[in-house]
C-alpha cells in the first residue's frame, strides 16, 4: 500500500479536474435558467451549491454530488478528503447532512483490492464523523481513480443560505486558509515536507459542520464554499446572484503557512491559469500586488472553506462561531457594495 502512487494514476486531481468556468458556462448554456416548479427553491440558476427541494413549509431537502480524482496518494487519506469536500456542500447552504451514496470509479485490473477497499473506507469514517450513513452508491470500472458522495442534508427553508442572497453593505468570512492546490501540487513535484502534508490533510479532512449553526443567524445572509474555482471565482458567483461588487484585502486572506512559501516559489496548479484566464477580466487587482499573489487568489481549493456574506453588526458573532468549531483562521477580508458584478483587490 505504501508504493502505490494514486496521482500517478490520474491526469487530475481534487478540484483542480473542474471544467474551467469558462468552459462550463459554454456547455451548460441556457441549461441555467431558472425551472418552472416552484418548490425547486435552489437549481442551477446562481451556480450554488446545492440544490434545494421544498418538502413542507418547515423541511426543505438538500441535494448534491461532488467527486473527483486522487489529490493526494495514499487511498485512505483520497477517501477522506472526497468525502469532506462533498459533504462540503450541504453545510455551504446551512444545511444539516442526513445521507450520503458513494460514487465509485476504480482501475479494477491496476488498483489492488486492498487500496479500492481503504479509499471507501476513507469515505465512510467522514460520513462516522459527520453522524451519517454512507447508505450505498454505485461503481464501475474506470481508466482513472474516481470517488466521491452524492450528499442528502434538509434545512427549514427560513434558514436556508443561497449564494446569492448577499446585500449592499455586507462583510466578507472566509472560514479556511487559502493554498491547498499549491500544497498538493508541491506533494506531485516530491518537494512538500511532512508538515506541510499534516496541514493539507488536516485542512481538506475539516468538515465545515459551521454552516449548520450559521443558517440560524439572520445576520448571514449569503454562504458558498471555495473549490475549484477559487476564492476569486466563486466570490465572483456570489457578486453575479446579489448584483454586488466585491472588495478584499490581500492581507486580510488567511493562507495556509506551509503554502505561503511555496505559491512565493510559483508552485500551484494548472487550474489557477485557467481560472484565470475564465475570469481574470472580471477582477481588477492592485499594482502592487505580486503574481504569485494573484495566482494564489485563484488556487483551486479542494475542500476548502465557507465564505459568508454577513451584515457588518454580525461579523464578530459569526466570526466567534468559525473559531469555536476550530476554524482557527476565519477573518474578514473584505465587503460587498452596489456595483456591477466584479472583485477589486487591493
Amino acid at each position: 500500500m505504501s508504493e502505490i502512487k494514486l496521482t500517478r494514476l490520474s491526469h487530475g486531481g481534487g478540484c483542480g479536474c473542474k471544467i474551467a468556468p469558462s468552459v462550463l458556462q459554454s456547455i451548460l448554456g441556457d441549461v441555467k435558467e431558472k425551472l418552472p416548479y416552484p418548490d425547486l427553491l435552489v437549481g442551477s440558476e446562481t451556480s450554488d451549491d446545492a440544490a434545494v427541494y421544498r418538502l413542507n413549509d418547515s423541511q426543505a431537502i438538500v441535494a448534491t454530488t461532488d467527486f473527483f480524482m486522487p489529490i493526494v496518494d495514499d487511498p485512505f487519506d483520497f477517501g477522506r478528503i472526497a468525502a469532506t469536500n462533498a459533504l462540503s456542500d450541504i453545510y455551504a447552504m446551512g444545511a444539516t447532512p442526513i445521507m450520503a451514496l458513494a460514487i465509485v470509479g476504480m482501475p479494477v485490473n491496476s488498483l489492488p483490492v486492498e487500496a479500492i477497499r481503504a479509499i471507501l473506507d476513507g469515505g465512510a469514517s467522514v460520513c462516522k464523523a459527520a453522524g451519517i450513513p454512507l447508505a450505498g452508491g454505485h461503481s464501475i470500472d474506470s481508466p482513472e481513480p474516481i470517488y466521491g458522495l452524492v450528499g442528502l442534508g434538509v434545512v427549514h427553508p427560513d434558514k436556508l443560505k443561497k449564494n446569492s442572497d448577499a446585500k449592499a453593505g455586507d462583510v466578507l468570512i472566509l472560514g479556511k486558509g487559502l493554498g491547498v492546490g499549491v500544497l498538493a501540487q508541491a506533494m506531485k513535484k516530491e518537494v512538500l515536507t511532512e508538515a506541510g502534508y499534516a496541514q493539507l490533510i488536516a485542512t481538506t479532512t475539516q468538515l465545515n459542520t459551521v454552516g449548520s449553526t450559521l443558517a440560524g443567524l439572520s445576520g448571514v445572509h449569503a454562504l458558498t464554499d471555495v473549490t475549484g474555482f477559487g476564492l476569486l471565482g466563486h466570490l465572483l458567483e456570489m457578486c453575479r446572484g446579489a448584483q454586488l461588487t466585491a472588495e478584499i484585502d490581500f492581507d486580510r486572506i488567511p493562507v495556509l503557512s506551509e503554502a505561503l512559501p511555496l505559491a512565493r516559489q510559483g508552485y500551484g496548479p494548472g487550474a489557477i491559469d485557467r481560472n484565470l484566464a475564465s475570469y481574470g477580466h472580471e477582477v481588477d487587482f492592485a499594482a502592487s500586488l505580486e503574481p504569485w499573489q494573484r495566482r494564489l487568489l485563484a488556487d483551486a481549493q479542494t475542500s476548502g472553506g465557507l465564505l459568508a456574506a454577513v451584515s457588518p453588526e454580525s461579523a464578530d458573532e459569526v466570526l466567534a462561531c468559525f473559531h469555536q468549531a476550530g476554524f482557527s483562521q476565519a477573518e474578514v477580508i473584505g465587503s460587498l457594495r452596489a456595483g456591477s458584478p466584479t472583485v477589486t483587490v487591493r
